[in-house]
């Protein structure tokens, strides 16, 4: 392999041209992360000769909550990079990237992860070798181009929908501000009450829904009844695969016209019609945790898929530590 050098971006204005269709990697996706309260992102490109064979972009993001304290910071990663010339070794291109990126934002950050990995293997010795431990997790994806979601559905689910719909529930697609502002604030009141889950400033969704951001990667679905919205949910696209990032419904309200299932139906459906071909549930959970989402997006047809998450940690003694336990 010919000598590689490695370039690291941390603002938007500096980005050269770069080829790639990935969401997850992409220079919108820069830019969305730049423009939104909390995060900072950094793009690492790897060249030969001067021309881009391969990227890996990071976010780095600060808690807007009073727990987890602002001042810890964390360096996320979704899925390990893009590659742009099939003749070099993925895996190879990843260890070096990723021994770059780690020297990069360690000192700054308190706890760096890794996720949504092509396979549980990939990377396996690099991480090792940068002192990341693996902790299992759990994907969970519908596909959609064997079978349609309808039959996918357990019968009970596909009961409630029928009898949501019967009462005169409306499923539709966020298209104006004011309808994508109103489901945002019920997006935020909803997961305001989650610890353990991180809800990101609004300004993100409506960059990465709104055409003048280069990007519209995102559609926001409302559930009505009698002109109220009771249910919402957001949902990314990249290639091929759609990913819900976040959904709610006034589950105690409106019980009886079960808001969190059309909530998450709406995006199915429409990512059937436009015609991808998986759809994603982004955070499934830990594998030997009994969660009730779990079992409750597993009615939707979906498959449930083991792999990892990797991280690391900035202290060493608790890195050591967390490594042993998790080895």
């Amino acid at each position: 392999m010919k000598p590689i050098q490695l370039m690291t971006y941390r603002r938007g204005s500096t980005l050269p041209p770069l080829p790639g269709n990935s969401l997850p990697n992409s220079s919108e996706l820069f830019h969305v992360y730049e423009q939104t309260t909390g995060y900072a992102p950094l793009l690492i490109v790897a060249f030969i000769d001067e021309k881009p064979v391969a990227k890996l972009l990071a976010v780095i993001r600060k808690s807007t909550r009073l727990f987890p304290p602002s001042f810890i910071k964390r360096c996320e990663l979704f899925g390990t990079g893009e590659y742009f010339d099939d003749s070099l070794p993925k895996d190879e291109l990843f260890g070096i990237m990723l021994n770059h990126l780690t020297n990069e934002v360690l000192e700054s950050c308190f706890l760096i992860e890794v996720r949504n990995l092509p396979s549980s293997l990939f990377g396996y010795k690099h991480f090792r070798r940068n002192g990341y431990f693996p902790m299992n997790w759990l994907r969970v994806y519908n596909s959609l181009h064997s079978l349609s979601p309808e039959k996918r559905l357990e019968p009970y689910r596909r009961r409630q929908i029928a009898h949501a719909l019967k009462q005169g529930v409306s499923l539709k697609l966020a298209t104006s501000e004011a309808e994508a502002e109103s489901a945002l604030q019920m997006l935020r009141r909803n997961y305001s009450s989650k610890l353990r889950k991180h809800f990101p400033d609004l300004q993100l969704f409506r960059l990465l829904s709104h055409e003048k951001s280069g990007l519209q990667a995102a559609r926001t679905f409302l559930v009505q009844y009698k002109g109220k919205v009771i249910g919402t949910s957001f949902c990314m696209y990249s290639e091929d695969h759609a990913y819900l990032c976040f959904s709610a419904g006034l589950r105690k309200t409106y019980a009886w016209l079960h808001p969190h299932v059309l909530a998450v139906w709406a995006a199915i459906t429409d990512a059937n019609e436009k015609g991808y071909k998986h759809f994603e549930f982004v955070d499934a959970g830990l594998p030997f945790r009994k969660l009730g989402y779990r079992r409750f997006i597993l009615s939707f047809g979906g498959k449930q898929v083991s792999t990892r998450r990797w991280f690391h940690f900035r202290w060493s003694w608790l890195n050591k530590l967390a490594s042993w336990l998790y080895r």
